[in-house]
């Protein structure tokens, strides 16, 4: 393909949209290269690290506006470990799980390998549609997305059957941070850091009710033999010193601390929403827009604000408009990889400036004009 050379004028000012590991900001490099000496190479048992631990579970407190007695547990290890973890420490005999895209059917896979536990409940949409969790007698644990990275669709957040017999458990890891919810309609809201907390991975985090603490002790405590990497008992433990059973990754927290601080100075979690709203409604009104293009999401009410897919027609190639975004130094458009579309994938995190979204719909017109 011949290379197609953007003008200057249309380029966003940072051209990173990946939809994780996601665009870090200055500021936390920043933030980060203070803590050499004095944090950074220190053992994480210690003041100064179990200080930062703090700071980010009390700010995330702050952002989510939790309800009094939720708290914030961490560990090493991403989503995927938090999903052996609950398999192994929350799940009581059954679960009932919503898949419409690649990470809630792996929860649901989790679950249904287990052989101390009955075959769970899925409820499956196709790629692109939405299913949403039923209350059933006998489910103990209903779990679903609130985004579903790999496809970008939204699911909205509610409470699933009775509070006194079933926990909400809701994986949060691309929109916890970017989109506004009531913590008090979940029992474990965890994510990653590595979306809009523009962070990186290797760490999971959760903000978790009285009930699912309660239900925590009740499990691990049953004789059910589980190892200690995923014993969400370890995990209340240690989060309560504000400490990781194991060595953390320091940068990460630091990356963190930093980018939960810039948005509660901003307006916290109902000015991220605003943000990612305003940069997602552009590339949709942009693909509606278009006779080659369409969001890929037909359900206004269900298309991702941090996620968005755009379909082309098949006369546009998007791998070819992907490549030449990425010699210009736009990257990371291309969709999920096991979808196999003609689409883009395009992250509006809240660290992703609506104006460099703006400028990269003006991009996408240059280069679909000269393919």
């Amino acid at each position: 393909m011949e290379q197609i050379s953007i003008p200057q004028d249309l380029l966003p000012a940072d051209g990173r949209f990946g939809c994780g590991p996601s665009k870090v900001r200055t500021a936390q490099l920043n933030f980060l290269n203070s803590l050499q000496p004095q944090v950074l190479g220190t053992s994480h048992r210690q003041a100064p690290v179990k200080n930062l631990v703090q700071s980010v579970q009390q700010q995330l407190l702050e952002l989510f506006k939790a309800p009094s007695g939720y708290e914030i547990l961490l560990a090493n290890g991403g989503a995927t470990t938090f999903w052996d973890s609950a398999v192994h420490s929350l799940i009581r005999t059954q679960s009932q799980h919503a898949s419409f895209g690649e990470f809630g059917a792996k929860f649901a896979t989790a679950a249904k390998q287990a052989p101390f536990l009955a075959d769970p409940q899925i409820m499956a949409a196709q790629p692109g549609g939405f299913a949403a969790c039923e209350a059933v007698d006998g489910i103990d644990v209903y779990a679903y997305p609130h985004n579903e990275t790999s496809t970008g669709v939204m699911s909205p957040v509610r409470r699933i059957g009775s509070a006194d017999t079933a926990l909400t458990v809701v994986d949060a890891t691309s929109a916890a941070g970017g989109i506004d919810f009531d913590a008090a309609a979940t029992d474990v809201y965890y994510f990653s850091p590595q979306k809009n907390f523009a962070s990186d991975g290797g760490i999971w985090f959760a903000l978790v009710s009285p009930a699912a603490l309660e239900r925590i002790t009740e499990v691990t405590g049953s004789g059910r033999y589980i190892p200690e990497t995923l014993n969400l008992a370890g995990a209340v433990d240690n989060s309560a010193k504000h400490q990781t059973l194991n060595t953390p990754a320091l940068a990460t927290l630091a990356l963190m601390d930093e980018q939960l601080r810039w948005m509660l100075q901003n307006g916290g979690l109902q000015w991220a929403d605003a943000r990612t709203k305003e940069s997602s409604g552009l590339l949709y009104d942009w693909a509606e827009r278009q006779s080659f293009a369409t969001p890929f999401v037909s359900a206004t009410e269900h298309r991702s604000q941090v996620v968005v897919t755009i379909d082309f027609a098949d006369d546009i190639d998007a791998t070819k408009i992907s490549q030449a975004l990425r010699a210009n130094g736009i990257v990371d458009t291309e969709p999920y990889r096991k979808l196999g579309r003609n689409q883009l994938r395009i992250a509006t995190f809240t660290a992703i400036d609506p104006q460099d979204v703006a400028q990269l719909t003006r991009a996408l017109d240059y280069v679909i004009s000269k393919l």
